[in-house]
This record gives structure tokens, sequence and C-alpha cells, in this order.
């Protein structure tokens, strides 16, 4: 409703009677614009009468309503703006109430933005073309922190349950030792184990948390080095720094000068789950991408995948 003010007179005129209005000096025919509105010509009539009537002035030059008077000519140029507006804003609403329209902050760990997510946002920005995405590939506990400072609406990576937030575990994939091709260990691996670790520079990063197992301790005691981002973790490996221990889908086919060597002495698999806010919190736009990350088939990403 838009609400005029001009001294004493103090008016509310509806959209509708700037609708009415607006089609009637558009078409130069109550007949006309009645149709096109969808309205009877005597209803028609009636709105623009009571609109004219809160003007206090007539807005057509005479009754057939083919020309506006100077003030019908000024109100005319207001009333498109204002209808314009009013509908984008219309438009909008309903784009973002059906997903058609907003803006979806995702924060995941680099080997799932890698691996996991291009076929998922490919298909997600084809079907909500008006959507747009941000998504920060980061460690586990950035996940974590982008969640809880809300700079994230949905998150993926080894989390712990947070306080706030609901989770479901998405897939599981297996560790490994990740060294270059040509390192000794990659000869003989299947006959080697935490022990014959022991002497060699190794990498720490922060998943090696989840690795639980005794004969892991010593290694991890050992290593001088912690590093958290997967990109420089790999650097330092092809560098002859040292190697490490990743999930397997940190390993994209196309690294073929790094071999990845399955954990013998443990079975202990990394965990990602799908962390956001409670539904009712999440825009439309959001719990859409949710859908679509939940129904992914993944192990198409990795035959080794295990989908929850």
């Amino acid at each position: 409703m838009l609400k005029l003010n001009s001294g004493w007179l103090k008016l509310a005129i509806k959209i509708e009677m700037l609708r009415c209005f607006h089609k009637v000096a558009e078409y130069g025919s109550l007949a006309d614009a009645a149709d096109a509105l969808g309205r009877t010509p005597s209803a028609v009539s009636m709105m623009l009468k009571q609109f004219e009537e809160h003007i206090g002035a007539p807005l057509f030059e005479s009754t057939r309503k083919s020309r506006l008077t100077p003030l019908g000519d000024m109100i005319y140029a207001e009333a498109s703006r204002e209808l314009a507006h009013f509908d984008r804003t219309v438009s909008a609403i309903e784009g973002l109430s059906r997903a058609e329209q907003g803006h979806v902050r995702l924060a995941v760990t680099p080997s799932i933005a890698q691996t996991v997510m291009p076929p998922i946002l490919q298909a997600y920005l084809k079907q909500h073309p008006g959507v747009s995405i941000e998504m920060i590939d980061t460690d586990s506990r950035s996940v974590h922190r982008e969640l809880v400072s809300e700079r994230a609406d949905i998150g993926m990576a080894s989390l712990g349950p947070i306080p706030g937030f609901e989770r479901e575990l998405a897939f599981t994939d297996a560790f490994g030792v990740v060294c270059p091709v040509d390192h000794p260990l990659s000869r003989s691996w299947k006959r080697l184990g935490w022990k014959d670790l022991e002497g060699i520079n190794f990498i720490a990063n922060g998943l090696c948390a989840n690795i639980r197992d005794e004969g892991f301790i010593p290694v991890m005691d050992a290593s001088r080095l912690m590093v958290r981002n997967t990109a420089s973790i790999l650097s330092l490996v092809r560098a002859g720094v040292g190697v490490t221990l990743l999930p397997e889908l940190a390993i994209l086919p196309e690294y073929d000068d790094l071999e990845f060597l399955p954990l013998t002495d443990s079975s202990t698999r990394r965990e990602v789950w799908i962390v956001t806010p409670p539904d009712t919190m999440l825009t439309p736009a959001a719990r859409a991408l949710v859908q679509a990350i939940r129904q992914a088939d993944f192990s198409t990403v990795r035959p080794n995948i295990q989908a929850n």
C-alpha cells in the first residue's frame, strides 16, 4: 500500500488502484484494460473512480480515457516506477522462497572441493540459475570456525558435534601414506607397517588426530613439521621433505608423481560430515543444496568411498 502525505491530505492508495490506473492509461480504453487485468469494465471503472476521488482531481481529459491530464501524466510516470519496483520485489521474494534466487556459502576441505563438489555444483547451478555460490576450501578446523562464526551455511569436513548445529555423515574414505612414486616405501609397502615409518621424516597434519593406533604414536611424536594446507603438504612431499598421511580423496588421479599407500596396520577411515544450522535457519537455496549433497552418489568419485 502506497501512503501519500501532503499537508492535511493523507491518502492510502492500494497497489491495485495504481495498477488499474496504469493499465487504463496504457491501453486508452476501459474495456481493453479490464481484459488485460482479468476484471470487468465496471470493476475497473469503479476502482479508477475511487483513485481519482483519493487524488481529488481528474486523471483523464474525457470519459473515453484516451488522453491523460497533465496531473495524470505525472502520476502515470510515478505509478510506472512504483509498479516496476513492486513487481521486482514480489519476483525476488517468490524466487527466494522457491530457491530460484539467493546466495549460499560453503566451507569444505580441499579434497571435497576438488573431487566431490564439482558434479554437485554443476547440476545445482543448472537447476538454480539465479543462485550464487561462495565456496571456501580449508582445513576441518577452519570449516568449524566458519560455521560457528556464521560465515558459512553448509560445512563438509571431519567435524565433531557442534552445539546448535545438525550433523549428518556423508561418507568415509581410507587413510594412506602419501609419498613420491620412487620412494622406497612404495616398492614394499604391502609388507610394511607403522614401525617402518620410524626414521623417515613425517609431515603431520590436522587429520592425523583421527589415527589412534598405538603404533602411530611414535611416528607423530617424532614429526618436526606440522602443515594444515593440503596443497602445501603435497608440495613438500613432492620436494622430498618427507611423507605424510592423508585420506584417499586428497590424491587426485592426475597426481601421477605421488603414491597413495593404504594403511595395513589400521582400519580407521576419515569421516566426512555435512554440518548445517537447523533446517529452519537455512534459506531455501541452502536447503536445496544440502538436499543435492545428500542425494549425491559419492562412490562415483572413488570406488572405495563408503556412503552413509
